[in-house]
């Protein structure tokens, strides 16, 4: 009788081993959770530098199109670009602001 309840008991897990197991998972998430929103910013610069891109070249279709070079309220009216697109490249401008931008405000 004694044995067979041994034998019952160690087929769970005791509590020490549980609390190992939770220190274990907290550490790799204190570990990873800021990498990840670091990675976050570097995923959207690189989603902003790809729209500045975007912009540009509608600019350069609409100077094909029309006489002159366009502002971003021009693309936008226009619907060449979105408003978030127009946002996004103001926003790409403040933060690089060493750089020369093609279409003007």
């Amino acid at each position: 009788m004694i044995k067979k309840a041994t034998q019952t008991m160690l087929k769970g897990f005791t509590l020490i081993e549980m609390l190992v197991v939770i220190l274990i998972i907290s550490v790799l998430l204190l570990l990873f959770v800021p990498n990840l929103v670091q990675q976050k910013e570097v995923v959207r610069e690189k989603g902003n530098a790809a729209i500045v891109k975007v912009v540009e070249s509608q600019a350069e279709i609409y100077q094909l199109n029309h006489s002159g070079a366009p502002n971003l309220g021009q693309l936008v009216a226009e619907k060449q670009i979105t408003k978030e697109q127009a946002d996004a490249y103001r926003d790409y401008y403040k933060k690089h602001s060493g750089e020369s931008r093609v279409v003007p405000d």
